[in-house]
C-alpha cells in the first residue's frame, strides 16, 4: 500500500515562505516522479510542480515558476516544495502526488497516488 503524507502547511503573511514535505512508503517513491498540486476553494485541482525520478528535470506551472522550488531526496523518500513570496492568490490546499512513471508527468491522470493534502493560508 502506496501512503503519502504531506506536512509544513500553515498560515503566513504575503511575502512570506514556507516549505511543504511529503514522505512517502512504498516501493513507489523510488520508480516514479513527483508532484505537487493545489485547490483553492470552488475551485479545480491545478498543476504546481513536478521532479522526475532523476531529481535532474522539473516542471512548474507559469503561475509559481521563480517562487516556488520542487526538489525530492531519494535516500529519504522525501518531495519538497519551497514556496517563497507567497501571495494569497496561493491559498489551497497542496496536495502530493506519485506518477505512474518516472519521467515527466504535470497533468492529473499522471499520477496515481495522492496524499491527504495540507493547508496554505496566505493573509495579513
Amino acid at each position: 500500500q502506496v501512503q503519502l503524507v504531506e506536512s509544513g502547511g500553515g498560515l503566513v503573511q504575503p511575502g512570506g515562505s514556507l516549505r511543504l514535505s511529503c514522505a512517502a512508503s512504498g516501493r513507489t517513491f523510488v520508480n516514479s516522479a513527483m508532484g505537487w498540486f493545489r485547490q483553492a476553494p470552488g475551485k479545480e485541482r491545478e498543476f504546481v510542480a513536478a521532479i522526475a525520478l532523476s531529481g535532474r528535470s522539473t516542471y512548474y506551472a507559469d503561475s509559481v515558476k521563480g517562487r516556488f522550488t520542487i526538489s525530492r531526496d531519494n535516500a529519504k523518500n522525501t518531495v519538497y516544495l519551497q514556496m517563497n513570496s507567497l501571495e494569497p492568490e496561493d491559498t489551497a490546499v497542496y496536495y502530493c502526488a506519485a506518477a505512474r512513471s518516472g519521467s515527466r508527468a504535470m497533468a492529473y491522470d499522471d499520477f496515481a497516488y495522492w496524499g491527504q493534502g495540507t493547508q496554505v493560508t496566505v493573509s495579513s
